[in-house]
């Protein structure tokens, strides 16, 4: 694959194009008392438009210590592409500029996982990984990344692929965060994406990947990235992680007041 040069697909509809408006707006989205950043193994974050997710997303992002390299699952909302699809060299492009691929890290997962596939196509216009990138370059400019789309619920492609990314990571041997870009419970009422969504961060914050998917297939919760979830979650236990810490939840509701279907978005930190 020649390398790929990967433009913003939702600038100027989920978030603002214009870097000054995009730097006043993420600003007002956070808290106001500054939180201190701690080191974390690996972050849940949702990936709506800014002003329904973004509260969530960048208090979240504000608790981290950033390292350089970032590795960053998100669904596949468009169906293009392989099942798990890492798009291993190129530059993606946001309103404050570009963010490399980490060609060394990318190509250690990639020669690790008998699945994974390097294909561009899943990542086009696939929003969940991009909402991320300018709050997290808000932050720290600096950063790398390694993108992978996953568009299968098949469990040993999954296990495959979460213990690729841990000894990658591992051989690496540099600090880096895993991200999970997921949104929860889909238009549904408030009090109904309210328990289904508490359900499910239980599980999470219990560290286990398991349970959290039995329980969002038992209550049949529309959380959209709990594949990237369930690989990112147990990747961080492989790679030492202790506990999780739930930095917010909102729904769309909290921001329009129509509270008879909405969106559930959880921050997470697993440290």
């Amino acid at each position: 694959m020649s390398s790929y040069i990967r433009k913003p697909h939702v600038a100027g509809y989920f978030y603002p194009k214009d870097p000054i408006r995009l730097t006043e707006m993420i600003e007002k989205l956070l808290p106001s008392k500054a939180p201190i950043p701690k080191k974390a193994i690996a972050v849940i974050s949702p990936h709506a438009g800014y002003v329904y997710s973004g509260y969530v997303a960048a208090e979240t992002i504000a608790n981290v210590l950033i390292p350089r390299d970032l590795i960053i699952l998100g669904p596949n909302h468009t169906g293009l592409g392989a099942p798990l699809s890492i798009m291993a060299e190129g530059v993606w492009i946001t309103p404050f500029g570009e963010i490399p691929i980490n060609e060394e890290l990318a190509q250690k997962i990639l020669e690790k996982s008998r699945y994974l596939e390097n294909d561009s196509l899943a990542h086009i216009g696939e929003h969940s990984i991009e909402v991320q990138l300018p709050i997290i370059q808000y932050f720290r400019r600096d950063v790398t990344l390694v993108p992978i789309v996953v568009g299968t619920k098949n469990l040993e492609k999954l296990n495959d692929l979460a213990n690729a990314i841990t000894n990658a990571v591992k051989e690496y041997g540099r600090d880096v965060l895993l991200i999970s870009s997921t949104d929860f419970t889909h238009y549904e009422p408030n009090k109904v994406a309210y328990e289904k969504d508490s359900y499910v961060i239980e599980a999470i914050l219990k560290l286990d990947p398991v349970e959290m998917l039995e329980r969002v297939i038992k209550k049949e919760v529309s959380m959209c990235g709990v594949m990237p979830t369930f690989v990112v979650l147990s990747s961080a236990i492989q790679l030492g992680a202790t506990k999780a810490e739930l930095v917010r939840y909102m729904t769309s509701g909290d921001i329009t007041g129509d509270t008879s279907q909405v969106v559930g978005y959880s921050g997470i930190i697993i440290i």
